[in-house]
């Protein structure tokens, strides 16, 4: 994954960390009651992360919008195969994410 188009500095790392499987980079950038939301259901943030990690990643980045929070591109999972989705990340003011959606784009 090329992380050339990501202009947010926590999402990069988090990003950065999904593809690389690293649990501990992941996981350190968010908030303890981190919120997650696959295709606008509320689902558990550790447990559905600890499975995904190093079986799931964005294969290309294909858009970035709101000031670099929300991403959409190409996705790879060893369970689901490959797909277009997005992920909007929600920061707040220590740079801790606090939320985030994820689920297939139609863009």
């Amino acid at each position: 994954m090329l992380t050339d188009k990501l202009t947010h500095p926590v999402v990069k790392r988090a990003l950065t960390a999904l593809d690389k499987g690293d649990a501990k980079g992941w996981f350190g950038l968010f908030t303890a009651d981190a919120e997650l939301y696959d295709d606008g259901n509320k689902v558990s943030f550790v447990p559905f992360f600890t499975k995904a990690l190093g079986h799931e990643r964005f294969t290309t980045i294909d858009k970035v919008e709101n000031e670099g929070l929300h991403v959409y591109g190409r996705f790879h999972s060893d369970q689901w195969g490959d797909f277009r989705t997005y992920f909007k990340f929600h920061v707040d003011g220590q740079n801790r994410i606090y939320r985030l959606e994820i689920g297939q784009a139609d863009y």
